[in-house]
């Protein structure tokens, strides 16, 4: 962010997206999908990579 200072004072200390999130209540499901979902959160993805590829007015 430090070339991009427009964006920079344009989203500061706001978050640009979420990856992605999972709704259900827990009737719906076991509390063994519930486990595996949140031991699958701190898994590491290769494409979370952002990039910006042309300038924002």
């Amino acid at each position: 962010m430090q070339e991009y200072t427009e964006l920079r004072r344009r989203f500061w200390g706001a978050r640009l997206w979420a990856r992605g999130y999972f709704v259900a209540s827990s009737g719906n499901v076991t509390d063994e999908v519930i486990m595996a979902y949140i031991a699958g959160q701190d898994q590491e993805r290769g494409d979370d990579d952002f990039r910006v590829t042309e300038e924002v007015r």
